[in-house]
C-alpha cells in the first residue's frame, strides 16, 4: 500500500523530541530559501568549516546572530572573512518560539529569545556525523527546518554516539525539535536522498536551519 495516501503524522521520537511533517507550507518554504540565499552571499557568508584536527566538514555553513565555529562562538567570522556575523532578524526568532509551541506545547515556549542560527547546506554527498549542539549556555529547545532534498537524521541519547538512537525521515517543510530531557541528545544526517526535493522550490540539495538561545 502507497504510504502517501496517507499524511504523516506528529511523532515524539524521544521525550522533549517531536518531529512535525510538514510544518511550512509551500509558500513559506519558497520565503525562507530566498532568505537563505540572501545570507549565504559574502560577506559573512556560505563557508566550509574546518574541524580543529585539521579536516572539513561536508556540510557548507552561514551563521546569523553569533557565528559559531568548533567550538565556540564569536561576533565575526573568525575561521573565514573575519566580517562581523550577518544579524538575526525577529521574524526568525518569532518563527522559533512557534514552532516549540507547537512542537512541544505551550508550557514549552522559552522566555529567552531566539537568538543564533546555523544554517547548513548538504549536496547529495554531504553527511553530519553525530554531535551535541554543547556550546550555549541556554537550555532552550533546539528548533530544526528542512528545505529541499529528503534526509536521514538520526537523534540518539545523551550519552554516546552510539545506540540507541531512531533515524527519522526529515522532508522539504519539516519541523523537528529537540529540549528538555533530549537537548544534549546526540544527533546527525547519514544520508541526504538526492533529487527528492520539491520541484517548485528551485533547490538542489538540502538545507537544514537551526535555531538556538545562545545565553550568551
Amino acid at each position: 500500500m502507497d504510504a502517501e495516501l496517507f499524511p504523516r503524522a506528529r511523532a515524539e521520537i524521544a521525550p522533549g523530541a517531536v518531529h512535525v511533517p510538514d510544518w511550512l507550507d509551500p509558500v513559506r518554504q519558497r520565503e525562507l530559501l530566498r532568505a537563505c540565499r540572501e545570507w549565504a552571499r559574502p560577506p559573512a557568508g556560505l563557508r566550509t568549516v574546518r574541524t580543529p584536527g585539521g579536516g572539513t566538514m561536508t556540510a557548507r555553513q552561514v551563521c546569523l546572530g553569533l557565528h559559531w565555529y568548533p567550538y565556540a562562538y564569536a561576533r565575526t567570522v573568525v575561521d573565514g572573512d573575519g566580517s562581523p556575523v550577518k544579524p538575526f532578524p525577529d521574524w526568525l526568532g518569532e518563527l522559533g518560539r512557534r514552532a516549540v509551541t507547537d512542537a512541544l506545547g505551550a508550557g514549552a515556549a522559552t522566555e529567552a529569545a531566539y537568538d543564533v542560527a546555523l544554517i547548513n547546506y548538504y549536496d547529495s554527498d554531504a553527511r553530519m556525523g553525530m554531535h551535541r549542539d554543547a556550546d550555549e549556555k541556554a537550555d532552550a529547545p533546539v528548533v530544526s527546518l528542512s528545505l529541499g532534498d529528503t534526509c536521514v537524521f538520526r537523534f540518539g541519547n545523551t550519552e554516546t554516539r552510539a545506540r540507541p538512537y531512531t533515524d527519522v525521515e526529515l522532508r522539504s517543510g519539516d519541523l523537528f525539535v529537540f529540549g528538555g530531557p533530549s537537548r544534549l541528545a546526540h544527533h546527525g544526517v547519514p544520508r541526504v536522498h538526492a533529487g527528492t526535493a520539491p520541484p517548485e522550490l528551485g533547490l538542489t540539495g538540502r538545507l537544514n536551519i537551526t535555531l538556538r538561545v545562545s545565553g550568551l
